[in-house]
């Protein structure tokens, strides 16, 4: 059965007041390697279908919610039967609120969309040629390619019909040679964009840097962070961005006394932190999907319009994300997540390249890895360097030294900037199983906390 004809059954089936309905169809190729060699490829396919009923009771609605993988058409009222049954043991739901009406998306007949191991078309020669120029240059190559391709279907009983087709591809490389290791990584929609020969000969080069080795202890240090350190860190302030939370005085964003510190200057620089769904290169559903209700996402909420949010603007906090009922009870406008992130400085922004060439003294950082949350009061997080810290002086990379345990928060280091570079897609290392589509810049920071050293390597 085709996900659309199972949203149209499970809504026929529904004895409930109302009920929404999603369905996703998922198609998966990857290509996987260690050692210059291919090792393993496959397509995959996935499905789920999501039951969301709904039930008046008097004081409110109970809403009842159940997902089942590889769901037939003889298992579709079953499906619902058990999310109704579910719905009668809840009570009113605190998130309640009246289904969204909209008009239907184009596309809703159309068959699902689909990938296959034909995404790589134009990847993996490149990637072969790759292999033989780090097999003659001593060095290996480990990896993996993946590309998913899902297609979302939303239906509810008052009407609403939505699609969305959600294309999400990654590449990380991870070089290892007399150097040490290296790593890199790209998000992708479609990998006609992903430049290998770029992406090889930087880990080429940050393998030369590392042959020369240079102990430095815990401390406080100018650090340069590329854009994927900056996106595992955003990223992480994205998601403690609650307004309920920050409302009731649980987070970062909370303000002393009661209430969200929206209006407040963050950031020493005028940076921006927006989400967008048509962004480009990091398109994504412009309505809302939520397949279960939380602090931050609610059920009900499915179908509503998304657009650019700013949540740093010019470097004051302008927005945290809301459900329909945390917007009544904090007073601020209707901000739900949207599921990409970017970050933008001053009007042109230096390379990567052109900080480190400026640097006097400091730390190159290649990427952040086991990241943890210390104190949710300050946002305070925990983690280590991986594959690769570098020591600049003078304008230039004069080795590798020892990994680090940091200590930080992005909304307090936020406070201290003194430069952000140029705008790039990127891939953040530590979320990238869950969040791909990011635009980051590089950042300098003046006294950026290695709390200890690691003997991680």
């Amino acid at each position: 059965m085709r996900p659309q004809d199972a949203v149209e059954r499970a809504l026929s089936l529904s004895r409930t007041d109302d009920c929404v309905v999603i369905a996703d169809e998922a198609s998966t190729a990857n290509l996987r390697w260690a050692g210059n060699t291919l090792t393993t490829n496959g397509v995959t396919r996935s499905s789920r279908l999501t039951v969301i009923a709904l039930r008046n009771t008097g004081d409110g609605v109970a809403a009842g919610v159940v997902s089942r993988s590889a769901v037939d058409s003889d298992d579709i009222e079953d499906l619902v039967r058990a999310a109704e049954a579910d719905a009668a043991g809840n009570e009113a739901a605190e998130d309640a609120a009246p289904l969204v009406r909209t008009a239907p998306s184009g596309g809703w007949d159309d068959d699902p969309a689909e990938t296959g191991i034909g995404v790589f078309e134009g990847f993996a020669p490149a990637l072969g040629e790759a292999f033989a120029a780090a097999q003659e240059g001593d060095r290996r190559l480990y990896g993996f390619a993946n590309h998913a391709l899902t297609s979302t279907f939303v239906g509810s009983s008052a009407g609403l019909r939505l699609r969305h087709d959600q294309p999400t591809g990654l590449l990380e490389l991870n070089a290892k040679g007399a150097g040490g290791s290296a790593w890199t990584g790209v998000g992708t929609r479609d990998f006609t964009d992903v430049d290998v020969p770029a992406l090889t000969g930087d880990l080429a080069r940050r393998l030369e840097w590392g042959e020369r080795r240079v102990d430095l202890p815990a401390g406080r240090y100018e650090t340069i962070l590329p854009p994927s350190a900056v996106a595992d860190l955003m990223i992480y302030l994205y998601w403690s961005a609650g307004a309920q939370d920050a409302h009731d005085g649980r987070t970062v964003f909370s303000a002393p006394g009661g209430g969200t510190r929206v209006g407040e200057r963050l950031a020493s620089l005028p940076v921006t932190l927006f989400s967008d769904p048509a962004a480009p290169g990091l398109e994504c559903a412009p309505f809302v999907v939520e397949h279960a209700s939380g602090r931050e996402s609610s059920v009900f909420d499915n179908g509503l319009a998304l657009g650019r949010t700013d949540w740093i603007g010019e470097g004051d906090l302008t927005a945290l994300t809301q459900t329909r009922r945390s917007a009544e009870r904090t007073g601020l406008p209707l901000t739900p997540s949207v599921d990409n992130l970017v970050m933008t400085g001053p009007d042109g922004g230096a390379s990567l390249d052109e900080m480190v060439a400026r640097t006097e003294r400091g730390l190159l950082v290649t990427c952040l890895w086991y990241i943890r949350e210390v104190d949710p009061q300050r946002l305070l997080l925990t983690g280590l360097t991986r594959d690769g810290v570098y020591l600049v002086e003078g304008g230039e990379v004069v080795g590798a030294v020892n990994n680090f345990r940091f200590n930080e928060s992005p909304v307090d280091l936020l406070s201290r900037l003194t430069e952000v570079g140029a705008t790039g897609p990127t891939l953040p290392r530590e979320w990238s199983d869950y969040f791909t589509r990011t635009a980051m810049p590089p950042l300098r920071v003046p006294d950026f906390n290695m709390s200890t050293v690691s003997q991680a390597s």
